[in-house]
């Protein structure tokens, strides 16, 4: 848990009205250098402090700065509730502005840590010119520093809530942007929907199904800007992921990411064509097809009419429909073997462990089944069709 920070709120401490008014004198000068040590000191502000921009902080610093002497001073503005507050409001907006540049609140911690060092040893110095005793002294060294915690305190809050408010909506236009995708929508709705969502067009897009419970440590090593959708059509409890530019090389990098995770990849395909990359993802884990599906492609292409298949398989052994179940089922064994090891008797032996003599005996069956279909080319072709696929 964070410490809470530092209240300037019924601190104690009055200035006499000689030190505040030495101190205020030099306000100006103190905003500069602390802008200026900040450009030195924190180099994600060095362009965003110059021109123009370093007027309108240094500006701000010494508006900050006149809060503090107001409260050190025992001077109550025009807030009612503290002569802080509209310091700590400008705080809270800046953290907002920062959230919305895409900056984190290191660099603003930092610059906040800076000043404080930087106006306390200004400060310090003109309170001990005017004579300021050591006891004093400490309490307002104290007040500096719980001041400078409210004003961080209050610019990490408006960070914080800038990117709630921001990133539920971007999260929404994002998770709309998946479902165009995968959905029926036009390539002008999509393109419409990334641009809503500040989504970065990519070259490629691959659908990636995968277990909820796999989807965040997934998302760690995946890029930026994956897209997920948990609702998606045709998802039952698992998680759609679309990763962007994963395609030639990035593919090995992107399964190596995925093993073990139970996850199904369907093909890259350009952006706005990521739906038939899903649509492929979908029917390979339907079939229990598992990890890449570009390796599953025979079987994705012969099982793409599962009613089709079954009538070619049917036509196709309609020689061995007489036979006693078991000797069909051997013989069916045998010449899927025979097909794909293209006629090598050893091979095919090898495949069913069985002895090559054995091979030789059933080939004579078949050949008395099928005649000279098995030199037909046609004939050939339809079988290795139908069996290509265990039924």
């Amino acid at each position: 848990m964070a410490p809470r920070p530092r209240r300037t709120a019924d601190h104690g401490l009055l200035l006499p009205p000689e030190v505040v008014s030495g101190i205020r004198a030099d306000l100006p000068r103190v905003a500069d250098d602390v802008v200026a040590a900040i450009i030195e000191e924190v180099p994600g502000y060095t362009d965003a402090f110059s021109g123009s921009m370093g007027e309108t902080i240094a500006s701000a610093v010494q508006i900050a700065l006149g809060g503090f002497l107001s409260l050190a001073s025992g001077r109550r503005g025009s807030d009612p509730r503290t002569p802080a507050a509209p310091a700590v409001e400008g705080a809270y907006q800046l953290g907002r502005g920062e959230a919305r540049s895409g900056r984190s609140t290191d660099a603003l911690l930092a610059a906040y840590r800076i000043g404080a060092r930087v106006s306390w040893q200004q400060m310090a110095s003109g309170a001990v010119r005017a004579g300021l005793d050591a006891d004093t002294l400490a309490s307002f060294a104290a007040l500096v520093f719980a001041y400078i915690d409210e004003l961080s305190a209050a610019s990490v809050a408006g960070h914080t809530d800038e990117l709630a408010t921001t990133g539920r909506v971007r999260q929404r236009h994002l998770e709309r942007l998946a479902q165009h995708l995968v959905g029926d929508s036009t390539p002008e709705q999509v393109v419409a929907a990334a641009e809503r969502a500040d989504w970065p067009q990519p070259t490629t897009l691959t659908a990636v199904i995968l277990p909820d419970s796999q989807v965040r440590p997934a998302l760690a090593s995946l890029p930026a800007a994956t897209l997920v959708a948990v609702e998606a059509p045709g998802l039952d409890g698992v998680v759609l992921l679309l990763v962007p530019d994963s395609h030639d090389r990035s593919r090995g990098v992107l399964l190596r990411t995925l093993r073990g995770r139970g996850a199904v990849v369907g093909p890259a395909r350009p952006w706005l064509e990521v739906r038939t990359s899903y649509r492929r993802a979908l029917r390979a884990r339907a079939l229990g097809l598992p990890d890449d599906t570009e390796r599953h492609l025979p079987t994705l292409v012969l099982t793409a009419d599962a009613d089709a298949l079954a009538d070619l398989r049917a036509r196709a052994l309609a020689p061995l429909a007489e036979l006693r179940p078991a000797t069909a089922e051997k013989l069916t064994e045998t010449l899927r073997a025979w097909l794909l090891h293209q006629g090598r008797r050893d091979d095919t032996a090898a495949a069913l462990f069985v002895h090559p003599q054995t091979v030789r005996y059933r080939m004579t069956q078949l050949r008395e089944a099928f005649g000279e279909g098995l030199e037909d080319p046609d004939t050939v072709l339809a079988l290795t069709l139908a069996l290509g696929v265990a039924p």
